[in-house]
């Protein structure tokens, strides 16, 4: 199945397009009524959207980071180290970008932090943004060349959209989701790099997804670009851009 790929500027002029960032002037939905501080919500919420479309909430991800832009929700990253994040590069053209690190709940708990330089890979969807302050928390490891393969499960996380709902900031959840994908092989993301494409398992990523991670076996392996909300879902490979990675952020 094709995945058409588009940079976020373009989004107004094609309603078919399919990168995982929301609309970044849409207004953010107003959060429901939640469980404790940082904790996912138990399957007896009851009515709650589920998260991604389908998977599960997530209960163990202290590498999570909810990506805002000028006070906005728009996608989702990580920590890679104390002062540096991982994302995707069709995420942070908007400018004013911050982040709360380390919480499930994208409203409340962890640490807040601002970007303060952002540098975007030539050619591909990836993106670091370096912090204005050193954040203690647990970082997400990177995987290397091997550390994934064609067939294998793997898991994706983000916070976006719960559904096809037309105007997709609009139902985003307020807390951290997961999902399994089963790798298909090598594609292209947004950007025409290299890219890992996965099939639906239990999920698929949506809106506001784009920049979150896949990991397998425990590492990151990829960050989210697009998705066609069905069928299949590309990730940037982390692993073969590890050099431009550790050039920046030393990891």
């Amino acid at each position: 199945m094709r995945i058409t790929r588009l940079i976020p500027a373009l989004v107004a002029a094609a309603a078919s397009v399919v990168t995982l960032a929301p609309a970044a002037n849409a207004q953010a939905p107003a959060p429901a009524p939640a469980p404790a501080v940082g904790s996912a919500p138990s399957a007896a919420a009851g009515t709650a959207a589920l998260p991604i479309i389908g998977g599960g909430y997530a209960t163990d991800a202290p590498w999570a980071a909810r990506l805002f832009s000028n006070g906005r929700q728009t996608c989702s990253a990580t920590i890679i180290a104390p002062t540096w994040i991982l994302t995707a590069r069709h995420c942070v053209s908007g400018g004013g970008l911050s982040f709360r690190i380390g919480s499930l709940d994208q409203t409340s708990g962890g640490t807040v932090a601002n970007g303060s330089a952002v540098y975007n890979h030539a050619s591909s969807d990836l993106s670091l943004v370096r912090l204005d302050r050193s954040v203690a928390a647990t970082y997400s490891p990177l995987g290397q060349p091997g550390s994934v393969s064609v067939n294998q499960t793997v898991q994706v996380f983000g916070w976006g959209a719960t559904s096809q709902c037309g105007s997709e900031i609009n139902c985003q959840s307020r807390y951290l989701k997961v999902a399994k994908v089963v790798v298909t092989g090598g594609c292209r993301d947004a950007y025409n790099g290299s890219a890992i494409c996965a099939r639906r398992g239990d999920g698929i990523t949506a809106g506001g997804d784009s920049g979150g991670p896949m990991t397998a076996n425990g590492v990151q392996v990829g960050v989210a670009s697009t998705s066609d909300r069905q069928t299949i879902t590309a990730y940037t490979n982390v692993t073969a851009y590890r050099p431009w990675i550790q050039s920046i952020a030393g990891v």
